[in-house]
């Protein structure tokens, strides 16, 4: 049974989508993908959200560019958490999108990460997780000791070959 759905109003999202996606599965955390217009097709949007909790759903990802209410509609419906992606678009850069999913009234608040910012949600979406999974605590623990490992070791390498070197790569 997925833990989290991951839902994008266009096909047009999915390469920031699989990144959440690709986080989700680095935890071990099973998902479901879905492409659902809520303008479109405002009655399987409707069903996607009313039925999230019922299959299990404990989080939703949801990406949506310009108008963007995709997030919004999920966090009006669906009872658990849910985070935003906003989408960069051609028209604002994205500013329409995050603008749309950051200001949510007051009850239904929508957590929201940055323009294009599907890793994180999928990271975010993992910690939420982990307040009751221990072992995925564990893992989220260990994924942030192995950034701290990976700065660590280009600064000891920034120090051993300076600078000029350095940006040779």
């Amino acid at each position: 049974m997925p833990q989290v759905g991951i839902v994008m109003g266009s096909d047009s999202d999915m390469p920031v989508m699989a990144k959440a996606a690709d986080m989700l599965e680095q935890f071990g955390i099973s998902y479901e993908m879905t492409i659902i217009s809520a303008h479109r097709e405002p009655d399987v949007f409707f069903e996607y959200a009313k039925t999230a909790e019922e299959k299990g759903y404990k989080v939703i990802i949801a990406g949506a560019g310009m108008a963007a209410h995709l997030p919004g509609m999920c966090a009006a419906i669906f009872p658990m958490p849910v985070i935003g992606i906003p989408m960069h678009t051609t028209s604002l850069g994205g500013k329409d999108s995050l603008y749309s999913i950051v200001q949510m009234p007051s009850g239904i608040p929508v957590a929201t990460v940055a323009i294009n910012g599907g890793a994180n949600a999928g990271i975010l979406a993992a910690k939420i997780l982990a307040t009751s999974d221990p072992e995925l605590l564990q893992k989220v623990k260990d994924y942030a000791a192995s950034l701290k490992e990976s700065v660590e070791k280009k600064d000891a390498r920034l120090k051993e070959v300076g600078y000029k070197a350095y940006m040779e790569k």
